[in-house]
């Protein structure tokens, strides 16, 4: 085949800086090829210089060879890496690195028709999650079932899984053994049906589509196996059961095929050479990277024995691993060593570091969540402050295994003006379920917030459609009332169906439980505000609509729904034992003062206390929402889960939570493969860090508002002891013992222990303080309560109360 255009000089550089192992897997040129992976190992440069030597020095046209991966984002860094060795010319001529699903889309769009895919044309639309909801919500409609019963986003889930699995709407309904699954059945035939008539897919079709079509019909499949000669797959680990058996027929057996003419290369990466044949090859030539430690999507359908299973898929197949790590230090990898090598389904490597020593992965046992996100801040400061050399705050991350565990991190990095920023997730109080348990909470505090009532009236549903809430609202304006008011009258409103207006009776009841009718008084209302909002979470239907959501989907991100409807009633138990109603603007003893300092005549009525408690927590949580200014040079400290974490690295990282039944995950009891993804996914953090890591264990852990005591996760006695040093900081004078194992006081320290007399004896009013964050003050009072507090006036940061068994207070010598 001839090459137009000189050489680019890079070109005759692909193999040089390659280490032996990387050398091997790049000038591998036929047969199956499996390279195993590791965290650090380069393997982005093995497969683009692989790319550039099968082109440049092994002869085999760029359109020949197929590059798959699993996100647009590594897609286009291939894709650029080649083009910078090959040169934009010869990438242009019919390479294709792209994901699965936008290679689906390719296939369908050329060979639908001819496959002749019931309703399937090749103008067809790709259904986004929108449309899918819209879709699946009239399907529910139709068949005259409630979409409270059978939440869309859950049951697309279910049906997401079904198909992954190869199984269509029928395939499904035959095998259903259950009224629960038949009625899924039912519901996926309509939506199935729905989507043909539409002339469109959804992004699982692209794959299921795709692998039936290759299983069918052979004319085809032969037609590609003869145009993709060399098929190359990324984060093999990842792959689903439909993924795999597209990759499985477009590698075939390797047996050669008949070379026919093929039709010219298309801009869309179509099948054909334009100028030439090519013999069929002997084996299949089929190269698949990933590592099976990092394999941590069980939940969304990747299945781990399609790496594991390779070698007996492909005979003959040949193993290289990328041991060599280039991005931790020596303590990091022996760790992350040491842990992973519990794991029994796995190809075992040892990780070789090439940065040499570094610092030892520290173990931080807390007393609780707050001083765990305070000693994190206080670490990432120093860091940044104090340590040479400094490092910007982008170097820095904070991994948890859910969600619900950033709320506290979010406050403590707020609170010492650390600049942060959620990555692929939302801040925790913008989150959809979060919003909507406050959107409630607004109601109870301001039954006239009509924005908030919209929000919840029909959520979750009840009954109460967009055209009953259209009657209502025209009611109340020729009535000249609110939107509650006239809920308050809903027997006075006309044109309402029997159902309606039971629905809404059964909402202002249950609002004026909470409330106590308007007074905070009633029997229902309780004395707490962590009550209060354990409440609303519960009777609303919130908990219940997700944990349904979870059930039904099995997904990982439904069931951390429920978590963080559990977190915000933790967040307001901690709001409760801070809260000062004498510093509180909207205060009625504020209020009165303000009335005599102006002479006014009638100061503001007073609101209960639980009243004005809510609405100082409601008004908090509005002024969190405001996210602070990133410095553009420095960046800002990412918050992500566990998950989100892979494929990226950073100098210095932080993993919090490290419990039984967070990290391992109390479903990971259920099985020792659940167990072992578990363990996967603490392998993918720690290999995140390039030369600091902390890992932190809290003795106690506020779930609901309520103080558990926790059990330290396993995985912190797993990693060792050479490269790991423990401090215990549960007990301010515990002596540090590394060599001891990784566990509690057998003797339980309740919170609260230290007496508010102690404290006053200790910090009477006038001491004069240094706070590691706001620096020097003096004590103005020590309040009392389960939770002894100080008031602190602070030469620099002004006046703040402080929890003292987190305050990291010390006094000042005269």
């Amino acid at each position: 085949m001839t090459m137009d255009g000189p050489l680019s000089g890079a070109a005759a550089d692909i193999l040089e800086g390659l280490t032996p192992s990387q050398r091997d897997a790049v000038t591998h040129e036929t047969g199956p090829l499996l390279v195993l992976a590791g965290p650090g190992s380069g393997k982005t440069r093995v497969i683009t210089s692989r790319i550039a030597h099968l082109i440049l020095n092994a002869g085999a046209p760029p359109w020949s060879v197929l590059a798959l991966t699993f996100t647009n984002k590594a897609a286009r860094e291939m894709r650029e890496r080649v083009a910078g060795v090959l040169g934009e010319g010869r990438f242009a001529r019919g390479l294709t690195v792209t994901t699965f699903h936008a290679l689906c889309a390719r296939l369908l769009r050329r060979h639908a028709e001819e496959a002749e895919i019931p309703g399937l044309k090749a103008d067809y639309t790709i259904y986004d999650s929108s449309d899918q909801s819209a879709l699946i919500k009239r399907v529910i409609s139709d068949l005259d079932m409630s979409t409270s019963n059978w939440p869309p986003r859950s049951v697309l889930g279910a049906i997401s899984n079904a198909k992954n699995e190869l199984h269509d709407a029928d395939g499904y309904t035959a095998s259903s053994d259950d009224y629960y699954t038949r009625q899924i059945g039912a519901i996926f035939k309509g939506y199935e049906r729905g989507l043909r008539q539409a002339n469109a897919v959804d992004f699982d079709d692209l794959l299921v589509l795709t692998a039936k079509m290759l299983r069918d019909r052979p004319d085809i499949r032969e037609q590609l196996q003869t145009r993709w000669r060399h098929l190359m797959i990324d984060e093999y680990q990842d792959t689903n059961h439909a993924q795999f058996v597209i990759a499985s027929l477009l590698a075939g057996d390797g047996a050669p095929v008949p070379t026919s003419d093929l039709p010219p290369i298309d801009d869309d990466g179509g099948v054909g050479d334009g100028d030439g044949h090519v013999d069929g090859p002997t084996g299949p030539n089929i190269c698949v990277v990933g590592d099976p430690d990092q394999s941590i999507y069980a939940w969304r359908g990747a299945d781990l024995s399609n790496i594991l299973d390779f070698e007996q898929q492909y005979p003959g197949a040949r193993v290289i691993t990328l041991a060599e790590n280039f991005r931790s230090t020596e303590p990091v990898l022996a760790v992350a060593d040491q842990l992973i090598s519990h794991n029994r389904s796995r190809k075992p490597k040892t990780l070789v570091p090439t940065r040499g020593p570094g610092e030892p992965v520290e173990i931080v046992l807390v007393q609780g969540e707050h001083q765990e996100a305070e000693l994190v801040a206080d670490w990432f400061r120093g860091l940044h402050d104090d340590h040479d050399p400094a490092l910007a705050w982008k170097d820095m991350a904070v991994f948890y295994r859910t969600n619900a565990l950033s709320r506290v991190i979010e406050a403590a990095l707020r609170e010492a003006h650390i600049p942060h920023v959620i990555a692929r997730g939302t801040a925790f109080f913008d989150r959809e379920e979060v919003k909507s348990a406050l959107a409630y909470l607004r109601v109870v505090a301001n039954p006239a917030d009509e924005v908030s009532l919209a929000r919840v009236l029909n959520k979750p549903a009840r009954g109460i459609g967009a055209t009953t809430v259209a009657k209502v609202r025209t009611w109340a304006g020729d009535a000249g009332i609110g939107l509650f008011a006239a809920l308050q009258r809903i027997q006075e409103v006309p044109g309402l169906t029997a159902r309606a207006q039971n629905s809404i009776a059964r909402f202002v009841e249950m609002i004026e439980g909470w409330t106590g009718g308007g007074t905070f008084m009633g029997a229902e209302v309780s004395s707490t505000l962590a009550e209060l909002a354990e409440l609303v979470v519960r009777e609303s239907g919130l908990e219940a609509h997700y944990r349904k959501q979870a059930d039904v989907s099995g997904a990982e991100a439904d069931e951390e729904r429920t978590d963080n409807l559990a977190e915000l009633v933790s967040s307001a138990a901690d709001f409760e034992t801070t809260f000062d109603p004498t510093s509180d603007p909207a205060s009625a003893e504020i209020a009165k003062l303000e009335a005599a300092a102006t002479a006014q005549a009638e100061p503001a009525i007073e609101a209960p206390p639980l009243l004005a408690m809510l609405r100082a927590y409601l008004e908090s949580v509005a002024l969190v929402a405001d996210a602070d200014a990133v410095d553009p040079e420095q960046g800002a400290v990412t918050l992500m889960t566990l998950h989100a974490a892979k494929g990226l690295e950073f100098p210095a990282a932080a993993m919090i939570g490290l419990e039984e039944g967070l990290l391992p995950h109390s479903r990971a009891h259920e099985s020792e493969s659940a167990m072992e993804e578990e363990r996967r996914l603490c392998f993918v953090g720690v290999t995140r860090s390039m030369r600091h890591l902390k890992l932190t264990s809290a003795r106690y852990r506020t779930v609901r508002g309520q103080t558990d005591r926790t059990i330290p996760s396993r995985f912190l006695e797993e990693l060792g002891r050479e490269h790991v040093v423990v401090s215990d900081r549960t007990d301010v004078y515990a002596a540090i013992d590394n060599d001891a194992p990784i566990e509690s006081d057998p003797v339980d320290i309740e919170r609260g222990e230290t007496t508010t007399a102690q404290y006053k004896r200790q910090f009477p009013a006038g001491t004069p303080v240094k706070h590691p964050q706001f620096g020097l003050g003096t004590i103005v009072t020590v309040i009392g309560g389960r939770q002894p507090r100080a008031k602190v006036s602070f030469q620099a940061a002004g006046e703040k109360t402080l929890v003292l068994e987190y305050a990291r207070l010390t006094r000042v010598l005269n």
